[in-house]
């Protein structure tokens, strides 16, 4: 597929970024990822989706500025990059950062559940040097970082490396560049161990709490569909099973 490739091992897919030289994105790319985000969210057999691009070099570069395109076109059915607005997603996304994460390269990383990075991967936004803006950044890099730190990289364009990263929290773990694919899917197997309506439920939650406060969301937890189709599940019995007979949990989702 032109753009980008996925590939399947067990409950993980791997869909690389594939656009030499820097893996950006213009409207068909980010169209057809949409298109495979959806597919592989309605898998059932997909328990992860590790995003990463080709080469050592580049994550993303963010939107193809040489494509000629309008900064606000249609990026299809999940939002530039695919999933990062992909309606009520219930398949965690694991960004593995192999190198720079530039502008919307660097605001697809943030919309990740999870961030793995290569010791070498750096992170930016460029947009106000060019006299545009980095619409998710300019949201949601103050949620994800300190406002002071945050507010530093947006206006005044610094790069933040993988080390830094980690210690704000923004990157979970931070590999060397060949065990990126490794640490990313071992994060994936992880998740494959819960229950898979748990899992969805838990992104969910997050997504339709974020705006509230904590007694608000506490209130409104118990009334959500996502909630009580986990708790009130067949898996939710065979779990609590499992864990009295000491077996591994055999997940059906439902």
């Amino acid at each position: 597929m032109s753009g980008f490739h996925v590939e399947r091992n067990g409950t993980t897919a791997v869909l690389t970024i594939d656009r030499p030289k820097a893996n950006a994105i213009d409207a068909a790319t980010s169209k057809a990822m949409g298109d495979a985000f959806a597919e592989l969210d309605a898998d059932l057999a997909v328990r992860a989706i590790v995003l990463t691009g080709a080469g050592p070099k580049f994550f993303s570069a963010g939107w193809d500025l040489s494509a000629g395109e309008e900064f606000d076109s249609d990026y299809g059915i999940g939002g530039f990059g695919g999933f990062p607005e992909l309606p009520n997603r219930a398949t965690p996304v694991i960004a593995a950062v192999n190198g720079m994460a530039v502008g919307g390269g660097f605001e697809i990383a943030m919309a990740a559940d999870l961030i793995v990075a290569a010791d070498h991967a750096q992170f930016w936004l460029p947009e106000p040097a060019l006299g545009i803006l980095p619409d998710a950044g300019a949201v949601k890099l103050a949620r994800v970082l300190p406002p002071h730190v945050a507010r530093e990289m947006l206006l005044t364009g610094r790069w933040m490396d993988a080390t830094e990263a980690a210690r704000w929290g923004l990157v979970a773990h931070v590999v060397a560049a060949d065990e990126l694919l490794a640490a990313a899917s071992s994060l994936a197997d992880a998740i494959a161990v819960s229950a898979p309506l748990s899992v969805a439920a838990l992104l969910d939650i997050e997504r339709r709490t974020v705006h509230l406060s904590t007694d608000e969301a506490m209130a409104a937890l118990k009334s959500l569909e996502s909630y009580r189709r986990a708790i009130d599940s067949e898996d939710a019995v065979e779990g609590q099973a499992a864990f009295g007979e000491q077996r591994p949990p055999v997940w059906r989702g439902r």
